[in-house]
Formats: C-alpha cells, sequence, structure tokens
C-alpha cells in the first residue's frame, strides 16, 4: 500500500499539498492588494510545492481558481496564460466565483500527475 504523503503549511488543519502515487494535490493564496498580484504570488507558491512534491506546471491535469467578484477574471487570465505558457501543458480548468477568507481575492487549486 502506498503512503499518503502530505506537506504542511501555516494554516491548522490542512496540508498545502498531498500526493498519493503519482497524484499531486495543492493549494494556493497569497496577500496583494489586487487580484493580478495575488495570482501571480500564488501561482509561484502553486509551482514551488509542486517542485518540492517532485513534478512542475507542465504536468498540470486539472485545476479550480476561486475569485471573490468574476468580474476580475481577466486579470486573473492574464497571470495564468504568462505562467501556464506551452498549449501542450494546459490542463483542465474552471473559474468559479466564491466568498473567500477576508482579503483573500484569488484562491487556487490544482491537481498534477509526477513522472512515472
Amino acid at each position: 500500500m502506498t503512503d499518503i504523503e502530505r506537506w504542511q503549511g501555516d494554516a491548522r488543519g490542512r496540508s498545502r499539498a498531498t500526493a498519493w502515487r503519482e497524484l499531486v494535490f495543492t493549494v494556493a493564496t497569497a496577500p496583494g492588494p489586487t487580484v493580478a498580484e495575488q495570482t501571480r504570488a500564488s501561482l509561484a507558491q502553486i509551482s514551488a510545492n509542486l517542485l518540492e512534491a517532485g513534478t512542475d506546471r507542465t504536468r498540470l491535469l486539472s485545476a479550480t481558481v476561486y475569485l471573490t467578484d468574476i468580474a476580475n477574471k481577466a486579470q486573473m487570465d492574464a497571470e495564468w496564460c504568462e505562467w501556464i505558457g506551452d498549449s501542450a501543458n494546459w490542463p483542465q480548468r474552471a473559474c468559479v466565483q466564491a466568498e473567500l477568507a477576508p482579503g483573500t481575492l484569488v484562491e487556487i487549486t490544482v491537481v498534477t500527475a509526477r513522472p512515472g
């Protein structure tokens, strides 16, 4: 039986990343005054989490982006498209409006495959 790996974060009661076999799940939020800045910093944290778990953004399978105001989607998309790169690596992605913690404008979760 394969053990589940967990990477602790700063938030009590949850991990910033988990992995089971070849699948890695991670989430990020970041401080900042704008959706663009929070998105950029969150994606940098996701990159770091994936690297620590033995994978990277070229192996993304799925992503969900939560925005406090869907009207800000274009700002988030600009940062996302810069980060995600070549269309050969694009995951399935959903973007939804949600109520988030105070000060959080964007939260991003991804599922990625590790090399087998």
